[in-house]
């Protein structure tokens, strides 16, 4: 079975309030993305890894990687101005894949089982897409009262989201709208159901300055527990 996997990390993340896009800052002494392509070569070994990153910022990559000495075998090429356009520009380079994963680079911990599991559930169902239920509580904005939102009834979707691949590459030949969130959506524009499978609420994304705080403090603790196994 050949799997691709789209590292997305073309953004520039403005409420992360650094000059520097997310994908590039500090974690546990490495750049983010360091990590997210590092979770998915342990959990796919053989999977062909693609990350999209800013355009101008191509040689900067190459530049981390080589201070790092991060020698993952992957390949890279520049975003677009959406999304949308940064993962059609990643399929360009998928190859003869069966499947396709598609991940946020901002999502550094996501774990071997949530991995795995979208992939068997894309398997099974032809498309694979982690979810949680929110913890939070939620109000309708209107012109009247605010009205409740069961939230029993909400899923905060993740990524890595997979599909067959036939699936997503007519999906992708589709016209971009603004309302295309993630794959997910473009998907089913095309007229196929998404499956939902387990996510984990430590698959966070890093947007803000405390979510990186909070994923160090993560890492900090998973070193913790395999020190002490």
């Amino acid at each position: 079975m050949n799997i691709s996997v789209i590292i997305v990390a073309g953004g520039r993340g403005s409420r992360m309030k650094s000059e520097l896009p997310k994908q590039f800052l500090p974690l546990a002494g490495r750049p983010v993305l360091m990590h997210t392509v590092e979770r998915f070569y342990e959990a796919l070994p053989e999977a062909r890894l693609i990350v999209v990153l800013p355009g101008d910022l191509l040689g900067y990559w190459q530049q981390l990687c080589a201070g790092h000495g991060f020698r993952i075998d992957h390949e890279v090429c520049a975003g677009g101005e959406t999304r949308f356009g940064s993962v059609r520009n990643g399929l360009a380079l998928a190859g003869r894949a069966d499947y396709i994963a598609v991940h946020d680079g901002a999502r550094p911990l996501v774990s071997r089982e949530v991995i795995l599991g979208a992939l068997d559930c894309a398997v099974a169902r032809g498309t694979g897409v982690p979810a949680i239920v929110p913890c939070d509580s939620f109000r309708m904005m209107g012109s009247g009262a605010m009205q409740v939102v069961d939230r029993d009834k909400l899923r905060a979707i993740q990524t890595p989201q997979v599909f067959r691949a036939g699936i997503l590459r007519e999906a992708y030949e589709l016209p971009y709208q603004p309302r295309y969130t993630d794959d997910a959506s473009v998907v089913e524009q095309a007229g196929y159901t998404i499956t939902l499978c387990d996510g984990e609420s430590r698959n966070l994304k890093i947007t803000t300055p405390d979510d990186l705080k909070m994923a160090a403090a993560l890492l900090n603790m998973q070193d913790h527990v395999e020190k002490n196994e």
